[in-house]
This record gives structure tokens, C-alpha cells and sequence, in this order.
């Protein structure tokens, strides 16, 4: 008997394990998974056609139930396993790491638990590792820092702690990595500026503590940046949106950040969310820097100390009228004085949520807001309006929520507010 023939023998009875592993098969997708029938036929398995050893795995969004068994390791052949959006559970198994030629391992939305196996340090050709949404524990195990080909790592929305790994650093090649929603602690490490190559930066919804090393401000290729909900502190650099040009995403809420809003992001013109919510940040709202950006929908400044209580702390508010696709602008809790000037209604008819709760504003509402078509959410509670409600505010038919306590407004609500 042939080599080959041992090897077609271990990669079916492999598969037949991990049939025997399922529970729950909804959409009938394993029955094609029978001994009479050619395993490299079977839906989901790839084989190599010359020595017909399965090199693919591919049951994504199967709706399957069940575990991995340790025979995995078998399929030696095996470059890519995708198990994404099922419900498989138990631990992943150290033997994943005898599987020396995988290059794509996706395990997202699952519900595996236990450890990252130390293992797959031996899948030294691994490209992507992806492990997601499920509820894995413990630490980044120090044996991955041998995967020096990775260009994606990703372990968000996960149970896992310890520290950011400084090794990541070495990762040359690294395109993503994203820890986001862990319980990761301890301050980012400055190795990671060497990741010449990075693209996104996802670590929102962690403990880390310290300041963003200024090295990662300095990785140009960096279009995706989001730290929100962490320990953060610092200030952003005032150059950031020039040495980050290809920004998209740029977000740090919900940290302890200071200093002022940079002005240079206004030359990152592929800039779509920019959201520093709940800091304390201060200084002067430079949107008349930001009516140039194209593609911004989110700007969201709520929770900081931007205005200075006095009049035309909002007027700048008329540049963003070349924003025409927000959707959310949010500046509550600002200290905002002023008055909300009329130019508010030439912002984006895209403008879905609009809150300016919690400031020192005076006056009226604009009657302009009625241009707003499309507002679902508008706040303007907790300031010093007076006058009348504008009737208008009725026309606006997509409006869910609107919050107007604790202002200074006089006489009859009108009816087309009234519920009836």
C-alpha cells in the first residue's frame, strides 16, 4: 500500500470523526458525508488533485453543533480551515498543531471554549488566525510569536486577559489585529510601531491603560484606528492627520484623553467616523477644518469640554453644511454658550442623529430644522431654549426620540407634537 493511500485512509477517517462530532445538522449539510461516496467530493472538502489529500475545509454558516475532535490533526494537507458562523463548542485541540501547512484558520462565531492552544505555534505558514466571538479564556499564549508570517490576528469578543503582547511587533507582515472586547490590561507596547504594514487597529472595549505609543501614529498604511472604552491617556498628536493621511475610522471614546481636537485631520479626507466621545478634550471645535471632509457620517464629541459658554462658541457649525453624508453629530455636555445658528438647516437631509443635550444654549430652535427630513433622534434637553416649540419639529415624521426637558420654552406645545 502507497503512502498516498495511508494518507487518503487517515484524511477519511478524519472526516467520518468529525461527522461523529456533530449534533445538531439543521440544513442537512453533512449528508453528503457517507463512506461510499469519494471523501474529496464531499461538500465543504477541497482536495489536492494530484495526491488527493483534503487541503480545505470549508463549513461556514452551517448552523452546525458540535466539537472538533483531536483527529484534526490528521489532515496534514490541510491550508485552510473555515468554520465561521456555527455553533461548534469544547476546547480547540492541541493537535491543530501538527497541521504544518495551514495558512487560514477561521474560527469566528463559535462558542469554543478554554485556551488558545500553544500548538499552533507550529503552523509557522499561518496567514490568518481568527478566532472571534467565542469564549476562549486565558492569555495570548508567548509559544504564537513563532507565526512571523501572520497578516491577520484576530481574538475580539472574547473572556481573554493578561497583557498586549510586545512580540506582536515582530509580526512584519501584519495587516489587522484586533483584541477588541477582552480584558486585556496593561499599556499598548511600543514594538508595534514596526508594523509598517498595518492596516487596522481594533482594540476598543479593554483595560489598557498608559498612552497610544507615538510610533503607531507614525504607521501611514493605519485607515482603521478604534481604542474606544479602555484607560487611555494622552494627547492626540496635532499632526495625526497628516502623518495617519489614509484614516477612516478614528475613534478613542470613552478613555481620558486631553488637549485639543487636531486640526490637521481635516487632510485625512477619507475620514468617514471620527468619535472621541466621553474625554476631556478642550480647546475650540475646529469644524470649519472639517466641512472639507467628503466622506465624514459620525462626528461625535459628546462628554467633553469643548465650548467656553459664551456666544458664537457654535458657529462654526455652518462648515459642516459641506459634510453631505452625516448621519450623527453629537455634541452633548460641552458647555456650549451661544446660540444654535440657523445654519443648521443646510447640514446633510442624511442627518439621523443630531444631540446638543446638556450645554448653555440660548434662543430658539432653528424653524430651519425641519429640513432635517430624516432626523430619527434629535436632543436638545438640559439647556436654555425659550420661546415657542417650532411646529415644525412635527413634520418630521422619522423622529423616534425627542428630548426637550429642562429648557426654557413658553407657551402651548404644538399639536402636531401631540399624541393622540
Amino acid at each position: 500500500m502507497s503512502l498516498s493511500t495511508f494518507g487518503d485512509e487517515s484524511d477519511h477517517l478524519a472526516l467520518l470523526d468529525l461527522k461523529k462530532r456533530i449534533t445538531e445538522d439543521p440544513l442537512h449539510f453533512m449528508s453528503t458525508w457517507n463512506s461510499p461516496i469519494n471523501f474529496c467530493s464531499w461538500v465543504g472538502v477541497t482536495c489536492n488533485h494530484s495526491n488527493k489529500r483534503v487541503v480545505t475545509l470549508n463549513l461556514e454558516d452551517q448552523k452546525l453543533a458540535g466539537s472538533l475532535p483531536p483527529s484534526i490533526g490528521n489532515l496534514t494537507y490541510l491550508t485552510g480551515i473555515n468554520l465561521i458562523d456555527n455553533n461548534f463548542h469544547g476546547e480547540i485541540p492541541q493537535e491543530m498543531g501538527r497541521l504544518l501547512r495551514l495558512q487560514y484558520l477561521n474560527l469566528t462565531s463559535n462558542s469554543f471554549g478554554g485556551k488558545i492552544p500553544s500548538n499552533i505555534s507550529h503552523c509557522t505558514q499561518l496567514r490568518v488566525l481568527d478566532v472571534g466571538s467565542n469564549k476562549l479564556i486565558g492569555s495570548l499564549p508567548d509559544q504564537l510569536s513563532s507565526l512571523l508570517n501572520l497578516t491577520h490576528l484576530w481574538v475580539d469578543v472574547n473572556n481573554l486577559t493578561g497583557t498586549f503582547p510586545d512580540w506582536i511587533g515582530n509580526f512584519s507582515s501584519l495587516y489587522a489585529i484586533s483584541l477588541a472586547h477582552n480584558n486585556f490590561q496593561g499599556n499598548i507596547p511600543n514594538e508595534l510601531g514596526r508594523l509598517t504594514s498595518l492596516g487596522r487597529f481594533v482594540i476598543p472595549g479593554n483595560k489598557l491603560s498608559g498612552m497610544v505609543p507615538s510610533s503607531i501614529y507614525n504607521i501611514s498604511s493605519i485607515y482603521y484606528f478604534t481604542v474606544t472604552d479602555n484607560q487611555l491617556h494622552g494627547e492626540l498628536p496635532k499632526d495625526v492627520g497628516i502623518t495617519l493621511p489614509y484614516l477612516e475610522i478614528f475613534a478613542g471614546g470613552v478613555n481620558k484623553f486631553t488637549g485639543s481636537i487636531p486640526v490637521s485631520l481635516s487632510n485625512a479626507s477619507r475620514l468617514r467616523k471620527l468619535d472621541f466621545a466621553e474625554n476631556g478634550l478642550t480647546g475650540k471645535l475646529p469644524a470649519e477644518n472639517f466641512g472639507s471632509l467628503q466622506s465624514l457620517s459620525r462626528l461625535n464629541f459628546d462628554d467633553n469640554r469643548l465650548g467656553s459658554g459664551k456666544t458664537g462658541d457654535l458657529s462654526s457649525l455652518s462648515f459642516l453644511a459641506n459634510c453631505t453624508n452625516l448621519e450623527v453629530l453629537s455634541f452633548s455636555r460641552n458647555r456650549f454658550g451661544g446660540e444654535l445658528p440657523e445654519s443648521i438647516s443646510n447640514l446633510s437631509t442624511k442627518l439621523r442623529i443630531f444631540t446638543m443635550g446638556g450645554n448653555l444654549i440660548q434662543g430658539s430652535i432653528p424653524i430651519g430644522i425641519a429640513n432635517l427630513v430624516n432626523l430619527i433622534n434629535l436632543g436638545m434637553e438640559q439647556n436654555y431654549f425659550g420661546g415657542s416649540l417650532p411646529d415644525v419639529i412635527g413634520k418630521l415624521q422619522k423622529l423616534q426620540g425627542l428630548y426637550l426637558y429642562l429648557n426654557k420654552f413658553s407657551g402651548p406645545i404644538p399639536s402636531s407634537l401631540k399624541v393622540t
